[in-house]
């Protein structure tokens, strides 16, 4: 991690300013050069960093333009020119995860949406498909009907459905078999 030095409070006498001149570099520290020079040649990889991290390639831009901004706000108190490649890089790991927690909250903070509700007209096609297969049931055989309805509307396995009716595993899957033809032909018919 990268030594950053505390601002001074005021400036000795006899020592130069922290700019020079009109170039804009600073006498300790990064240059404008030097984060420039850095810009051209790190800002893809931070990029592909920040992609790492984050999900959405408009974010990942915000967080490696931020970063760069920090680091020239900063860029006089990096006291060590070859470290701010790794200051951009936790920047960058620091921003994101602060997107990220952002994310997180507004999700949290966002009511939850209504559940989807079926309009009138499902509802009432709902209704009479139910309607229509409690009748196409009651016309099955009673072993047909009990084995079904254990089977699909009671979620049982063939070898409990057994149990329960007291026969055999083989007369389950018979009577459900011809339980499901019965049902097919009666519901195609009414289509």
């Amino acid at each position: 991690m990268p030594v950053i030095a505390p601002m001074p409070a005021a400036h000795p006498t006899g020592l130069p300013s922290q700019r020079e001149g009109a170039e804009g570099s600073v006498a300790s520290g990064t240059t404008v050069d030097h984060l420039t020079e850095t810009y051209r040649a790190h800002y893809r990889s931070l990029l592909g960093l920040a992609a790492l991290l984050l999900d959405d390639t408009a974010s990942c831009e915000d967080v490696v333009q931020e970063a760069f901004i920090r680091v020239h706000s900063a860029r006089n108190r990096v006291r060590e020119p070859e470290k701010t490649l790794a200051y951009l890089r936790q920047t960058v790991v620091n921003l994101s995860r602060s997107a990220l927690r952002r994310r997180i909250l507004g999700l949290k903070l966002l009511s939850k949406p209504m559940p989807d509700m079926a309009s009138a007209e499902e509802g009432a096609y709902d209704q009479l498909e139910r309607d229509a297969l409690i009748k196409a049931m009651r016309g099955l055989q009673r072993r047909q009907r009990e084995v079904l309805v254990l089977r699909y509307f009671a979620d049982m396995t063939e070898a409990q459905v057994a149990t329960t009716l007291g026969i055999s595993l083989g007369s389950v899957k018979a009577y459900g078999s011809r339980g499901i033809a019965a049902l097919r032909v009666v519901m195609e018919a009414q289509a």
